[in-house]
């Protein structure tokens, strides 16, 4: 069975925290305990401002286990507004990551 993980594309991401509310209500997390974050990187260049936001995973991020033997996508995957977020096997998710530079996999074990 091949292995399985998160693309994140960051380009895409506008930053709404959708990943971090459906987490948060799939798990029953509370207080600060998340199993994805997004943080957001301020960068001050010569004439502009730039923001980018950086959905990462915690080491709570179990890539919804229970929701994925039901068939169905991880909770971060399904409410992600901006669907700059894939599930899938990783030697697929590296080929799309070939056409995105700005994106990452998480793959745990």
């Amino acid at each position: 069975m091949p292995r399985n993980g998160l693309l994140i594309q960051y380009d895409w991401c506008t930053g709404c925290h959708a990943c971090e509310v459906a987490c948060k209500q799939e798990h029953n997390f509370t207080g600060g305990m998340v199993g994805i974050k997004v943080h957001e990187l301020v960068t001050v260049g010569p004439d502009k401002v730039h923001t980018d936001f950086i959905p990462v995973t915690t080491r709570f991020c179990d890539l919804c286990a229970e929701r994925v033997k039901g068939g169905e996508q991880p909770a971060c995957v399904k409410h992600c507004q901006a669907t700059c977020m894939m599930y899938g096997p990783v030697a697929t998710l590296a080929k799309a990551m070939e056409k995105q530079p700005r994106s990452s996999i998480y793959a745990p074990k």
